[in-house]
This record gives C-alpha cells, structure tokens and sequence, in this order.
C-alpha cells in the first residue's frame, strides 16, 4: 500500500502531540490537561488508523472487482482490523 502525504502529515502531528504531551507532564502540568492531550492525540490515531483501513479496503475491493473475486473476505479482515485498532 503507498501511504500518501496526508497519511504521514497525519502521522507528524500526532507525533507533535505526543512531544507536547511528554513536556506537559515535565513541566508538571494538571492532570485534566495532560489527560486532554492524551485523549486528543488517540482519537487522532484512531481516526489514522480508519483513514489507512479504508483507503487499504478500496484498494483492495477494485482489485477484487477487477479479478472478478469476491470482495467478502477483505471486508471481514477490514471490519477485523477497526474492531482491533479499537
């Protein structure tokens, strides 16, 4: 699968996220705000992780359609792979 520069941009900003969070939690910053960033930077991933699935599983499915396959099983393992991100 080729990951594009919207994946990675992606990718670079939960990086800045999880950087500011390490220098909240040195600075001794609440515990709601280090909480905040937590929380923001796994839906961030989540929604990485949906966004990867997805355009894998479009791929996948125009092969499929292509081959002249059954497109049910990248479906079930696609399904499997957001239950599991999750």
């Amino acid at each position: 699968m080729d990951y594009d520069d919207q994946m990675k941009n992606r990718i670079k900003r939960i990086e800045g996220q999880v950087r500011g969070l390490l220098k909240a939690m040195d600075e001794g910053k609440e515990c709601r705000d280090v909480v905040n960033q937590m929380t923001a930077a796994r839906n961030a991933l989540d929604r990485t992780a949906a966004l990867v699935v997805s355009r894998n599983l479009e791929a996948c499915i125009r092969e499929e359609k292509e081959s002249g396959e059954s497109s049910e099983d990248v479906i079930k393992e696609a399904v499997n792979l957001l239950v599991k991100s999750r």
